[in-house]
């Protein structure tokens, strides 16, 4: 597999970057994934998302996402500060569309992990983004994973599920879809299928 040196990223300064987009149910290892392809590509560009919801056990601020107020979002939404936004569960969750503007136009390649709202958003703005949608290998996997996880009571696990099937039955608009059977075969795949379009031709 191609490793990047320090003359590939000066090369790739000639070009514009390119945006991976991945989305995921909840529960089917999206984040997980994504963190192992940002170990991976040490240059690759993660744009963090800002949210209303209240910090998980762990998360730290500017560093899993902005946590602001629904006040502060909503003026975002007012100014066209998102690239795409969304309601999620009751939260909102957003991307700037400055910084993936401008990071594009250096030539960095940036990954982003959000939801398929956001992504069809995204795709009005930015057409030539690389799609990848991670599929749990059932629905009945998935409800084992987010009971596993011991973060949501019933209400929340059920709304959960219906939103991943909603969510998995769009998937037909994304350019890729990998299925998390096993973490270390989806992360290999997932970290060949970005390198892909990462390496120059």
């Amino acid at each position: 597999m191609h490793t990047w040196t320090d003359t590939d990223s000066h090369a790739r300064t000639n070009r514009s970057g390119k945006l991976f987009i991945v989305s995921a149910p909840s529960g089917a290892g999206k984040t997980t994934l994504c963190g192992m392809v940002r170990r991976h590509f040490k240059d690759l560009a993660y744009s963090i998302s800002s949210t209303t919801r209240t910090p998980r056990p762990g998360e730290r601020n500017g560093i899993d996402y902005f946590f602001v107020s629904r006040e502060v979002f909503e003026d975002g939404i007012a100014q066209g500060r998102w690239a795409e936004w969304a309601e999620v569960h009751g939260n909102l969750y957003g991307t700037s569309a400055q910084w993936i503007s401008q990071a594009l136009s250096e030539g960095r390649d940036i990954l982003l992990d959000i939801d398929v709202q956001g992504a069809r958003r995204l795709l009005t703005h930015f057409p030539d983004a690389v799609t990848i949608f991670i599929c749990p290998p059932s629905m009945a996997d998935l409800e084992q994973r987010l009971r596993q996880r011991g973060d949501d009571d019933e209400a929340t696990i059920a709304l959960r599920l219906r939103n991943a099937q909603a969510e998995m039955d769009q998937k037909d608009m994304y350019r890729h879809v990998l299925v998390n059977d096993d973490l270390d075969q989806a992360k290999s795949e997932l970290i060949a299928l970005i390198d892909s379009y990462r390496s120059p031709a």
